[in-house]
């Protein structure tokens, strides 16, 4: 019976696997027939504003700036709106808030830095854009992989006493991203992403509170996001988030993000519905115990549990 349990939950890795590498490949050949098609004139220069901004919804973008831009970002998650209109909605609850800055010292390569609110969490990163699509000819999509490393700067008594060394505050994040812009509207994105925990802590079993059980130190999950421009300076964006590591307790739960996003030369604000809360992505995909729910927004209902974002991005170029 156990090799059967084995068994089925590698098919069901398996098949999300193959989804994911399936959208990839629709991505990749639709990217492909419009590069045969647009042969006789070539345009090698990268596409336009695949996205318009480094972030959509809790993930990274394929977008790299241009050399010598200096972003801010404002990240922000109110409480999830199980509370109702005691907490109107979570606007009042306890939040979470991460406030970074970035730089891009070299064509193709951003470095940044961040503090969140959760676990005081200081976070170093990276994106480099390994190809981009270009607008008649060259790369018919765009890649980008992006790195971080977090490092949680609680007080050392928020750690368990007898296993507590400096490399537990250490955790790592790595996403592959490969997008394509279809239409001056209409762009998608999908990723494969890995996050590792130094340390995670013992805790009580689901089934018996005696029996202490860890999570993974390693979790594999997919990403997919799109956009769709409505006017110029306006667009429905939307994410799914998607775990497969199965953990022995506490398995994450998924994240269903959609919203809004207006833009201008400098700036982009997004405002949207989502289950994640961390913001760091390592968290979110390993930590997040909120299912993709709503339940009953019009009183208390523990089932209701999305929540508020936004996000606010300035550029500045040097």
């Amino acid at each position: 019976m156990k090799n059967l349990l084995l068994f089925s939950k590698s098919a069901s890795y398996t098949s999300l696997l193959l989804c994911f590498f399936t959208a990839v490949f629709m991505l990749l050949a639709g990217a492909v027939q419009a590069q045969d098609e647009d042969k006789p004139e070539k345009d090698t220069r990268p596409v336009r504003n695949t996205f318009e901004s480094n972030w959509l919804i809790d993930n990274q973008t394929v977008m790299v700036p241009i050399k010598g831009t200096f972003e801010m970002d404002i990240q922000h998650r109110f409480g999830t709106v199980d509370n109702g209109y005691d907490d109107f909605w979570g606007l009042y609850a306890p939040s979470n808030i991460r406030i970074a800055f970035s730089y891009v010292p070299i064509e193709k390569l951003q470095i940044g830095f961040g503090f969140t609110k959760e676990r005081k969490i200081w976070d170093f990163n990276a994106k480099y854009a390994l190809f981009q699509q270009g607008r008649k000819g060259g790369s018919p999509f765009s890649l980008t992989y992006y790195v971080n490393v977090g490092i949680d700067t609680r007080a050392k008594a928020s750690f368990p006493k007898d296993v507590y060394e400096g490399t537990d505050r250490y955790s790592y994040f790595h996403q592959l991203m490969v997008a394509r812009k279809f239409t001056k509207a209409f762009s998608l994105q999908a990723s494969v992403n890995v996050s590792h925990f130094n340390f995670q802590e013992l805790v009580p079993g689901a089934e018996n509170p005696e029996d202490l059980k860890q999570m993974n130190n390693d979790h594999l999950s997919l990403t997919f996001l799109g956009r769709l421009k409505v006017s110029s300076g306006m667009a429905i964006i939307a994410g799914y988030d998607l775990p497969l590591t199965d953990h022995d307790v506490n398995n994450p739960e998924p994240n269903f993000s959609f919203g809004i996003e207006t833009t201008s030369s400098a700036h982009a604000f997004q405002i949207f519905l989502g289950n994640y809360n961390k913001i760091v992505p390592q968290l979110n995909n390993v930590f997040n115990q909120n299912k993709p729910q709503l339940g009953n927004i019009y009183k208390k209902d523990k089932n209701s549990n999305f929540l508020i974002g936004f996000n606010i991005t300035r550029l500045w170029v040097f």
